[in-house]
């Protein structure tokens, strides 16, 4: 076998370990969805959340709603994050697509219990959509567009999904009543709580700071990439007294397992230190395209 061909079943078997939790974090989700929210007139946020109104109003199948909904957001995180992510988010929102359809009739497990609703099935659906976006795949396109809003709003990331999510819930309550987008609304707070427990910081960025024997290489990989630039700090080690470059570099939630894995690609044994930021504005933390 070829040194190419072993690269290529390297690359598939990788895809493919990859992309199984995140597949299963859709079926989770769906599951979610039909055997515990949407039964109790309660919906999910984000494009989820508008997919099922449209569903209810129209009588179209949800999994198809979600697929064509969400086909222009996965556009936004190919150019925005990196063909990965786009892959891993298409494979993901298929699944949760097909997993909708499969699952439409199946049992529901809570009825009537409004707290135990919304608190199990933003459990559940929380749950699921955090272990795709700890995976590199997200299953919903919200994010997506709240990340590219606030480079070009005065608004965090946290602000802008927040305030998208108030219209979803405002179309909600035309379908579900006020009672069920209130509902809703609890259930999609506490699923990202959830997420922000599984996949680790659910909204705002992540400052990493990375002392490496490759540090221009890890840069410019960084750069070529993700389209993040870093900065250099010079620190010398305390008993040592060696010089090295400390690299800094902020990046969104979504680019933070692509940042993982550039990193170990360029130097396993590279000190990495990464810190949850709540907010960043101005400066350089604007990307370029980076196809």
């Amino acid at each position: 076998m070829t040194a190419p061909e072993t690269k290529r079943k390297a690359n598939k078997a990788k895809l493919m370990l990859r992309a199984l939790p995140i597949i299963i974090g859709a079926f989770i989700t769906a599951y979610g969805l039909e055997a515990v929210l949407i039964p109790n007139n309660v919906s999910d946020g984000g494009i989820t959340g508008l997919s099922i109104v449209g569903s209810q109003l129209f009588g179209l199948p949800l999994g198809l709603l979600i697929a064509v909904l969400n086909i222009p957001f996965v556009y936004l995180g190919y150019k925005q994050i990196g063909k990965s992510f786009a892959i891993y988010s298409i494979i993901g929102i298929a699944s949760l697509a097909y997993a909708t359809t499969v699952m439409h009739h199946i049992p529901t497990i809570v009825e009537g219990d409004t707290l135990l609703v919304t608190v199990i099935g933003g459990i559940i659906i929380g749950f699921g959509m955090g272990l795709a976006l700890r995976n590199g795949g997200a299953l919903d396109g919200i994010d997506m567009l709240a990340v590219l809003l606030s480079r070009k709003l005065p608004f965090g990331t946290s602000d802008m999904i927040l305030f998208l999510n108030v219209f979803v819930f405002i179309v909600v309550s035309f379908v579900f009543g006020l009672k069920g987008a209130f509902l809703s609304g609890i259930a999609y707070f506490i699923a990202s709580k959830v997420i922000q427990l599984v996949e680790e910081g659910f909204s705002g960025s992540k400052t990493y700071k990375i002392i490496s024997q490759e540090p221009e290489l890890l840069v410019q990989t960084i750069y070529d990439r993700l389209g993040r630039n870093a900065t250099y700090n010079i620190v010398n080690g305390a008993y040592t007294n060696e010089q090295y470059k400390e690299i800094t570099c902020i990046i969104n939630r979504l680019e933070d397992s692509k940042m993982k894995e550039i990193i170990y690609e360029i130097d396993k044994n590279a000190f990495v230190a990464v810190y949850d930021v709540a907010e960043v504005r101005g400066g350089s933390f604007k990307k370029r395209d980076i196809h």
